[in-house]
């Protein structure tokens, strides 16, 4: 294992963005990434010895955002193919924390699920094919969201009023291939069978997505865990598999080949596991994973421990070869 620097500004840094990064993906100079507390994604650029040169993108800039510029999107995933950039929000309820200086209000906060419309999101950007600069993009929401289309589904609806991290849904990993989108959920998980969703996606117009043709589930058998992201892997996918509920690893790096298969049952036999990802008590919870192009393994961590920050206000990532 290697490490390596991400490195941010201090905007960034004041809003825990490098604290929270929860979506990362190669571009052709750096690498594009995405933390989940805010509406946002962020540009870093290989320096010869760390990422840095942040940028910043809003993404109220690129699409209609359903709550506005400034409620959080909570971003976990990122996909770059085919010419745009690709961003899906966790399509996930929230429960309130307790806060450990009011422990008397925490049953009352247990009792109090929000929804942000921000979260309900998937983003089709298009990038310029010289500077790949984004530009105006188009969006899955709002009365044609994946949400809207699952309200029916004999498997997941029953899983729609529940928050993200009480096995509810949430959509935690994305890759785009010529002709279908993959989501990852990392909840719900189903007698400790993991969803992927594949979807077909076009343009409808006037900045919106629509679904082409009704989506497809695959059900893996990740032994209890759930998908925390995704990246492609040649003709197969990677899946960061990690716990459902709000607790550590374990945490592993498995090779699915979707092929031409149908919806249904992927058993075990069918998966490969590529790594064993390290994983902290409390901390260093692998978030996002991207191939890059040298082939190793980018892996970068929600909830650093400290020994990840660094002097200069960056965040160490660990990168593997495979």
């Amino acid at each position: 294992m290697e490490q390596v620097e991400l490195r941010f500004d201090h905007a960034s840094r004041a809003a825990q963005t490098h604290t929270n990064l929860s979506a990362i993906r190669q571009s052709s100079t750096g690498l594009w990434v995405a933390g989940d507390e805010t509406a946002s994604f962020e540009h870093l650029t290989w320096t010869g010895d760390h990422y840095g040169d942040q940028r910043t993108f809003m993404l109220a800039d690129y699409i209609a955002l359903p709550a506005g510029p400034e409620d959080e999107a909570d971003i976990e995933g990122l996909a770059r193919a085919n010419g745009y950039l690709w961003l899906v929000g966790s399509h996930s309820l929230k429960r309130k924390k307790v806060k450990p200086k009011d422990p008397e209000r925490g049953p009352e906060r247990l009792a109090t699920v929000v929804r942000e419309e921000n979260r309900f999101i998937l983003a089709r950007l298009p990038l310029d094919p010289r500077t790949e600069e984004p530009r105006k993009g188009s969006v899955l929401s709002g009365g044609q969201s994946l949400t809207s289309h699952l309200r029916n589904d004999p498997h997941l609806a029953p899983f729609l009023a529940l928050p993200g991290k009480d096995n509810g849904l949430d959509v935690e990993g994305i890759v785009v291939t010529p002709d279908r989108v993959y989501l990852g959920l990392r909840g719900p998980v189903l007698r400790g069978w993991a969803v992927v969703l594949e979807l077909r996606v076009e343009d409808a117009g006037k900045g919106r997505l629509r679904l082409s043709e009704p989506y497809r589930k695959h059900f893996l058998n990740l032994s209890g865990l759930g998908v925390r992201d995704m990246c492609p892997d040649g003709n197969a996918l990677l899946l960061l598999a990690g716990p459902t509920m709000d607790l550590d690893g374990p945490v592993r790096v498995v090779r699915w080949r979707p092929g031409d298969k149908r919806q249904g049952i992927v058993p075990a036999d069918e998966l490969e596991t590529v790594l064993e990802l390290p994983y902290g008590v409390g901390c260093d919870h692998p978030e996002g994973l991207a191939r890059l192009s040298d082939g190793r393994l980018i892996v970068v961590y929600d909830s650093p421990s400290p020994a990840r920050i660094t002097p200069a206000g960056g965040v160490i990532a660990d990168v593997f070869k495979v």
